[in-house]
């Protein structure tokens, strides 16, 4: 087998023995770092005309030690599985600072960055291998919703623009190196939609399959994403994908997060993983749950069975993994549900004709 089939290999037997642990956030330990705008341009772009400080994807060019050091603490904190630092490198999103045309080069670096790293985690701890998630986030347009309140059909971007950004990133991460792809943080079904397809059709170019890995985001105690829809049509909705894992990340804390992960648990016949935030921010935008706080709550997730796959979002630390890859060592993984064949469709709202 070659390396990345073997990778592959060990992925699923690794899922089938034990939750996995993914990564935490990197938002809130780039922000501690008090990074200046000199350390997001770099020489390549010293004389760029748009302000980059917070274009954190950049720094997979620009300091590369910064990031190959995030990637290190969290494997060092117990990580099964990191993400790429690519949560906004598509052209699109990068268009915000006019970095349009360095999106592929951002996309590989960072590939290569988490691929070298899990590398040399894997060679100290063979029996616990560390594996590469391609980050694909939401895009900074959404096709599902207006961006003119007086124009319902008023949109900044077409579907085709979005599937043409999810696919030249996609394209970059899989040459990089990366294991699988996650699509992230998930508030409009539809953007899902177009990296979904944009990840299959690699398959075209003459690229192998990679897992994916679809999570979206409950923003509220509506119980839907932001795009109105509610668990079960959010699943209906992506499930012909063939998911290796679906579940919920961001938004949300655990307590809030556990009846929606829940329900996930009750009718997705794949893999189920969620990713919470370390509770709600506070008045000043910052995150107070502690590391044994989260551990706690996900604790209880992995006891009653809910899940395959936990980690942490916003304002989670390598405490926080390390916390939580304790509280869940040596629990069983949930065991994933056969489902009587059904017709199965989705709106806002899931409808089932079995």
């Amino acid at each position: 087998m070659t390396g990345r089939v073997a990778r592959i290999a060990a992925l699923y037997a690794a899922a089938r023995e034990r939750i996995l642990v993914l990564d935490g956030s990197w938002g809130v330990m780039i922000q501690g770092k008090h990074l200046s705008e000199a350390d997001f341009r770099g020489e390549r772009f010293a004389g760029h005309d748009v302000p980059l400080k917070g274009d954190n994807d950049l720094l997979c060019l620009t300091r590369p030690d910064i990031v190959t050091d995030l990637h290190d603490a969290y494997f060092a904190a117990g990580a099964d599985i990191a993400e790429t630092n690519t949560f906004n490198a598509t052209a699109i999103s990068q268009s915000d600072y006019g970095l349009e045309a360095a999106a592929p080069d951002i996309n590989t670096a960072a590939a290569a960055l988490a691929r070298e790293s899990a590398d040399r985690w894997t060679a100290k701890t063979p029996d616990k291998p560390r594996f590469v998630a391609g980050a694909i986030g939401p895009l900074s347009r959404t096709l599902s919703m207006s961006s003119d309140v007086n124009d319902p059909g008023a949109r900044q971007v077409t579907f085709d623009a979005v599937y043409d950004a999810y696919r030249d990133q996609a394209r970059a991460l899989h040459l990089g190196g990366v294991d699988l792809f996650l699509v992230e943080t998930i508030f409009d079904t539809l953007n899902a939609k177009a990296a979904i397809k944009a990840i299959l059709d690699l398959e075209d170019e003459g690229l192998e399959r990679l897992p994916m890995w679809i999570s979206g985001t409950i923003t509220d105690r509506s119980g839907r994403t932001l795009s109105g829809q509610t668990v079960e049509a959010f699943w209906h909705s992506i499930r012909h994908a063939r998911p290796f894992a679906v579940g919920f990340n961001c938004a949300l804390g655990a307590d809030l997060m556990r009846p929606h992960v829940a329900e996930l648990a009750r009718i997705a016949d794949t893999l189920v993983a969620a990713y919470p935030n370390a509770g709600l921010p506070n008045a000043f935008g910052e995150y107070d749950e502690e590391a044994h706080q989260t551990a706690a709550r996900l604790e209880e997730w992995a006891q009653s069975g809910l899940v395959n796959i936990l980690g942490g979002c916003c304002g989670t630390t390598p405490d926080h993994i390390a916390a939580i890859a304790r509280a869940v060592a040596g629990k069983t993984p949930r065991i994933v549900p056969s489902r009587p064949p059904a017709m199965r469709l989705s709106g806002l709202e899931a409808f089932e004709l079995a």
